[in-house]
């Protein structure tokens, strides 16, 4: 659900995609050197042993590093849509060709003003959206959905419609289909155009992660949920 603001809100930023691949340092530890020890005597600083005396106990072994978890490859990005410049209020991409099934991520840049849609690590969804003002802000974190309804309104804000509704937060915070302009906010939520938020509704289920995040940059070869 949009509200006007009397001042205009700033012009999208952009997604920048960047491709890098990092190096992981793989840690040794060094064996001790082996030495005879010097007789025992007195000198040496070395008691004899006593008859029915308990051994000394054997050191303990030294800790063997623990291997890094491998990144679980459903999550890593392995495909960006190819969208030139910074999306414009009311502009949205789809494409779902050629992308396995797999585990659905969404992600929101309140920089950037863009919500982005993962399937198995490959972008399928991306638009421009509609956030909270200063005094109602959209909420950083990461939250799963909790329940989805098509045709839902505001008990809160005058029986408003909120079409396609993902909910997010106990206190109504949600992604849902709107009117997307420029000089509109909401009230927190996270607006999207119609026809994206019904095919959103239509492949995100309750239990899959919105990570909601302020400039964050991710690129091909990165983790969704990592980091």
């Amino acid at each position: 659900m949009g509200l006007k603001l009397n001042a205009a809100t700033g012009i999208i930023a952009g997604f920048v995609l960047l491709v890098g691949a990092g190096g992981a340092w793989l840690l040794h530890s060094a064996e001790p050197e082996a030495r005879a020890l010097p007789p025992e005597s007195a000198e040496a600083g070395f008691a004899l042993a006593q008859p029915g005396a308990a051994p000394a106990p054997a050191p303990a072994p030294a800790p063997v590093p623990s291997a890094a978890a491998p990144r679980d490859e459903r999550f890593v990005i392995k495909r960006v849509l190819p969208i030139t410049g910074p999306i414009k209020y009311g502009e949205w991409h789809w494409d779902e060709t050629d992308t396995p099934q797999g585990p659905m991520v969404i992600t929101v840049d309140l920089e950037a003003r863009v919500l982005s849609v993962f399937r198995g690590g490959y972008e399928i969804g991306a638009t421009a959206v509609l956030l909270g003002t200063q005094e109602k802000p959209t909420p950083l974190g990461m939250f799963p959905i909790k329940w989805k309804k098509a045709d839902h309104y505001s008990r809160t804000y005058d029986n408003a419609p909120m079409p396609f509704t993902l909910r997010l937060t106990d206190d109504g915070v949600a992604i849902h289909g709107t009117k997307v302009e420029k000089g509109y906010a909401s009230h927190g939520c996270v607006g999207v155009p119609t026809p994206f938020a019904k095919k959103l509704f239509n492949v995100a289920g309750v239990g899959d992660k919105v990570y909601i995040t302020r400039g964050k940059r991710i690129a091909q070869g990165d983790s969704l949920v990592e980091g």
